[in-house]
């Protein structure tokens, strides 16, 4: 059975968290003397001289009646960022535990554990993008407090087969945390459903990518109580200003405009699909659940150096771990995609 005392940093258990103004009175009242803060307004055309709700109350149950989710297993982070980097705060002694990550994947994982002096452990995917359970398990150790997961996958765009995650959920007493920033993009049920069943389960999703609101840096994290009370108790006290909460509980009343922009970007990704396989110089269009295709060219870099003269950017991950001679291509609108789709068959001409 998961303790989650068990794996919680002994300092974290002991901390008394900092106590802001707005922590210790969240009611209404006609004169705020409390916060030291600017009493005469801002200069902006829209007054943020007051802080914001450290705990995004309205925002998180604004998230919570659309995810299905109560309020008190949401954590809101300044991006996806935030969450990742206070599970290694929370969880993971400097120098002496560890954690497993499935290269290639998402490189805030491997960074963050660096930052937090935190070993990395890899377990490479399978040669079809997919979780080597066995390698994971050999992996594991008294040490291991988190193993990384992010599904659909980036770089390689696939989602990960839910019952390989079922099972490292139901025999690791440590923390696994998926990260499904693309989820949207995908067929796959989201594992937010499975939280009251797996306590040892933590969920990470974003507003940057289906939402649209990179620029806000909001992210998600979905777990437990105890799991969302220890991350509310590390953070910084504002870490979500006042106009991202402001702005973000604007765009979450436009549901049907996501789904609009989520069905045609996956009509886009069929599209590009179908067009990038059909040209001579395309080895292979992987399988994607996401926003992106990784394409595998024969020479990615004359072909990315060529885009890039053409004004067009896309991300070069021949380099990256079972990505050999790849391009990471995002799906863009459906003029973008045209343009690239008209200056790769230029490119063809080119090279013949």
């Amino acid at each position: 059975m998961f303790d989650i005392n068990t794996i919680l940093r002994d300092n974290i258990k002991v901390l008394t968290p900092y106590s802001s103004a707005r922590d210790e009175f969240k009611g209404t009242a006609e004169v705020f003397l409390d916060a030291n803060e600017n009493s005469f307004g801002s200069p902006a055309s829209t007054t943020f001289n007051r802080y914001p709700d450290p705990l995004q109350r309205s925002l998180k149950e604004k998230i919570s009646s659309i995810k299905g989710v109560p309020a008190h297993n949401i954590f809101l982070g300044n991006g996806s960022d935030e969450p990742i980097d206070l599970l290694y705060r929370a969880f993971c002694n400097p120098g002496k535990d560890n954690v497993i990550i499935t290269p290639p994947t998402y490189g805030m994982y491997e960074v963050s554990a660096n930052i937090n002096d935190v070993f990395v452990k890899r377990a490479p995917l399978l040669p079809n993008f997919q979780l080597d359970i066995d390698l994971i398990g050999s992996l594991i150790s008294a040490q291991t407090k988190l193993i990384w997961i992010c599904s659909p996958n980036n770089p390689t765009g696939n989602s990960m087969q839910r019952e390989d995650i079922e099972l490292l959920l139901n025999n690791f007493n440590g923390i696994v945390v998926v990260d499904e920033a693309y989820i949207n993009y995908s067929r796959s049920k989201s594992m937010i459903a499975e939280l009251v069943e797996y306590p040892n389960l933590v969920v990470l999703q974003t507003l940057s990518k289906a939402w649209g609101l990179a620029g806000l840096r909001i992210g998600m994290a979905f777990a437990s109580e105890d799991i969302i009370e220890i991350l509310n108790r590390i953070k910084p006290p504002y870490n979500i200003s006042e106009i991202a909460q402001r702005e973000a509980l604007l765009s979450l009343d436009n549901i049907e405009q996501v789904n609009n922009w989520i069905r045609n970007t996956v009509k886009q990704r069929e599209m590009l699909t179908t067009n990038l396989k059909q040209l001579a110089f395309v080895k292979q269009v992987y399988p994607s659940d996401a926003n992106f295709l990784l394409v595998k060219f024969e020479d990615p870099r004359a072909i990315y150096h060529y885009l890039v003269g053409k004004g067009i950017i896309v991300r070069d991950r021949s380099s990256v771990l079972l990505c050999d001679g790849c391009l990471r291509i995002t799906v863009g609108t459906p003029d973008e995609n045209m343009k690239l789709l008209k200056v790769l068959s230029d490119y063809s001409l080119v090279k013949s």
